[in-house]
């Protein structure tokens, strides 16, 4: 994959973590908001919604993970790649 695909990447998956982990929880917690397929997590029961909404941010955190990683590789090998004249 080319380098500049990882940071969309990364950021939309940061986002949509964020979304429906912590700021479900948020809205579950605070605002009392009622759920909705935007915010799917809090269609769970009271332990669990939270459960999932933690194991929704540590899953975004790892795929973040991942594509950082990736993103730093691909940036290796560009730099190990000649800039030919073409």
């Amino acid at each position: 994959m080319d380098e500049g695909w990882y940071r969309p990447g990364m950021l939309l998956v940061f986002i949509a973590g964020f979304w429906e982990g912590a700021a479900a929880l948020f809205f579950r917690l605070f605002m009392g908001k009622e759920p909705s397929p935007m915010i799917a997590v809090n269609y769970l029961p009271a332990p669990w919604c939270y459960v999932g909404a933690v194991a929704v941010v540590l899953v975004a955190f790892a795929v973040v993970a991942v594509l950082d990683t990736g993103h730093k590789k691909a940036l290796a090998r560009e730099e190990k790649e000649p800039q030919g004249a073409a």
